[in-house]
């Protein structure tokens, strides 16, 4: 599956997973959004499900700061825009906060839910931590990858005690 990372340059240089998998050639850094291209956007109002894999071509990371998040999102984007299900940051600013995610985070929880988990870990052992978000997700990444529809993740949410 094709990565694709929109960036903002909103965070420390250092930190940014997207500028890093861009460097390692893992994503494509683009200025604009094709119709096909999946946007992952925590505010959408549908969540990622394995049956999107069939209308898209790439998966899109909105990288800005968590704190700009609504002014970054408020910008009219193209593509097919999903949010993802509850899942714990891995990344050692935001550990185990529910949904405060890094782009690399995301774009690998989207991977493995479309079924191209090979590919989601590959991206992860990229960054000291990533393990650990896989770690701390492996039960509920394995549940979303088998959704049939957006009602079965408050069951599944419920199983965990998330909810």
């Amino acid at each position: 599956m094709k990565l694709q990372v929109l960036m903002f340059y909103q965070d420390d240089p250092k930190k940014c997973t997207a500028a890093k998998m861009v460097k390692f050639g893992l994503a494509q850094n683009i200025k604009k959004i094709s119709s096909k291209g999946l946007v992952l956007d925590p505010f959408s109002e549908k969540t990622l499900l394995p049956k999107d894999k069939s209308a898209i071509r790439s998966i899109v990371g909105i990288d800005c700061s968590w704190n700009l998040a609504e002014q970054a999102f408020s910008k009219n984007f193209s593509g097919i825009k999903r949010k993802l299900p509850p899942l714990l940051a891995g990344n050692p600013v935001n550990y185990s906060k529910l949904n405060k995610l890094t782009t690399v985070e995301a774009l690998a929880a989207s991977l493995f839910i479309l079924g191209s988990k090979e590919q989601s870990l590959e991206l992860l052992d990229k960054f000291k931590w990533g393990h650990t978000f896989y770690e701390l997700n492996q039960n509920l990444l394995e549940e979303y990858s088998k959704l049939e529809n957006e009602s079965q993740i408050e069951l599944i949410l419920k199983d965990y005690g998330l909810i």
